[in-house]
């Protein structure tokens, strides 16, 4: 039987349900995870309002409220890990090459974190704003940031993510060469820097400084720039050098 490609805009849509299906997945164990937590947070911060993440308790502290909540800090960590296993292997369904499947697996990303907190807001009545502050990720540290800031991440991985999908489906595919990775990546480094630069702080029980938004603003350009920079090479490309208009 011959192989049937499956169409770029049949390929979006799958990851587009995906995402937000696993999105309000991941906001209602959170809901369950923040009532199970509560009563650890109340010993330590009593009067602390409910939607206030801050400050975390410490490893110390942990320990002192007894085993349960180690367990449930180790259920979160593999939570976490398990969430980007899934994201990658949607995508790897979806895909035929590894440029497909990274941008497959950035607009998954997007898509389930963007539904996540809208989820969140349905559920719990949280965020309060776009600049209240949230716990990103625990691996390998704390990641913390105001949402707005990881809304912006994801609004530029699906737009790259649909851009790549599309401009390979006519004929144009994006060919992103070293200084372009180099670009990419260094960009998505600095951005997690931003993230997680203040976690020595956060551990011992402070309360988060001021974003570094010059530093997380450089990352995000840096990696967006330099994946518009192979992008508009795509289109550019004199035609006698494009591939036919196919499905992916």
């Amino acid at each position: 039987m011959p192989h049937r490609c499956v169409s770029w805009r049949r390929a979006i849509l799958g990851i587009v349900l995906f995402g937000t299906a696993f999105g309000y997945l991941e906001a209602a164990v959170v809901s369950y995870l923040r009532l199970l937590h509560e009563p650890a947070r109340l010993r330590y911060y009593p009067g602390r309002d409910a939607g206030e993440l801050f400050p975390l308790l410490t490893l110390n502290q942990l320990r002192a409220t007894g085993p349960q909540q180690g367990r449930l800090l180790t259920a979160e960590l593999g939570r976490e890990a398990a969430t980007i296993i899934m994201l990658a292997a949607v995508a790897l369904a979806v895909s035929q090459n590894a440029g497909q499947w990274a941008a497959a697996f950035v607009m998954a990303f997007g898509v389930w974190d963007l539904w996540f907190y809208v989820f969140l807001k349905i559920l719990l009545g949280w965020p309060a704003s776009l600049l209240t502050w949230d716990i990103l990720f625990l691996i390998p540290v704390p990641w913390v940031g105001p949402v707005l800031a990881p809304a912006l991440v994801s609004a530029a991985m699906i737009g790259g993510g649909a851009w790549h999908f599309r401009s390979e489906a006519r004929g144009r595919p994006v060919r992103i060469g070293t200084a372009e990775w180099v670009g990419i990546l260094g960009g998505a480094m600095v951005i997690v820097f931003a993230f997680a630069m203040d976690y020595g702080n956060l551990m011992s029980g402070g309360m988060p400084r001021p974003f570094h938004w010059t530093i997380f603003g450089a990352g995000l350009v840096l990696g967006v720039g330099s994946y518009g920079v192979a992008a508009r090479r795509a289109e550019l490309r004199p035609a006698s050098e494009r591939r036919p208009f196919r499905r992916l």
